[in-house]
């Protein structure tokens, strides 16, 4: 059994992602219409970072949270859902129907940054306060362990898989329509 000075803690890790994130779209931000390749590999990058937090924090932790909630933090935790459905259904689908050498990526990808900024400042300080008083810090360094062995697994990998293709059918989609 790891001690609780080697164990994990989910919450670090997320936040660790969090700020990967951030500093992605920072660099985004920073490019011009001209780095369609520096674009292009930045946005995989969120990506790669974002679809297994979102789909793991929505199938496995958010549900976990809301089991020990009271109200508000069903509210909480409602909040981030409603947060993650709005980023997958509307902020992605605009990112991927834009060509990246354009001023419409530039200011989709600033919105899709600043809405995961948003999402992850206010989870930060609200929803992973409401962890740290539900769960001991066992069941943490457990949830990061999970947390890991997921995001290897078939089903982690089948879930990510079918969020690639769902963002880049909406994406086409409004292609399509512009």
């Amino acid at each position: 059994m790891a001690t609780a000075s080697t164990q994990g803690d989910i919450l670090k890790t997320l936040r660790s992602e969090h700020d990967e994130l951030r500093t992605l779209f920072e660099q985004i931000n920073e490019t011009t219409d001209r780095a369609k390749k520096t674009r292009t590999e930045l946005l995989s990058k969120v990506e790669e970072g974002l679809l297994p937090h979102a789909k793991w924090e929505e199938e496995v932790f958010y549900p976990a949270l809301r089991e020990r909630a009271d109200r508000d933090g069903k509210k909480a935790i409602a909040e981030a859902y409603l947060e993650h459905h709005a980023v997958e259904a509307v902020v992605i689908p605009e990112v991927k129907s834009a060509a990246v050498d354009t001023p419409e990526f530039a200011g989709a990808a600033k919105v899709f940054g600043e809405q995961i900024d948003h999402h992850a400042s206010e989870e930060e300080s609200t929803v992973f306060k409401l962890a740290r008083e539900l769960f001991s810090r066992e069941e943490l360094a457990q949830f990061d362990e999970d947390y890991a062995q997921w995001k290897a697994s078939a089903s982690g990998l089948a879930a990510i898989g079918a969020e690639k293709l769902k963002g880049a059918a909406k994406g086409a989609v409004r292609a399509m329509s512009h």
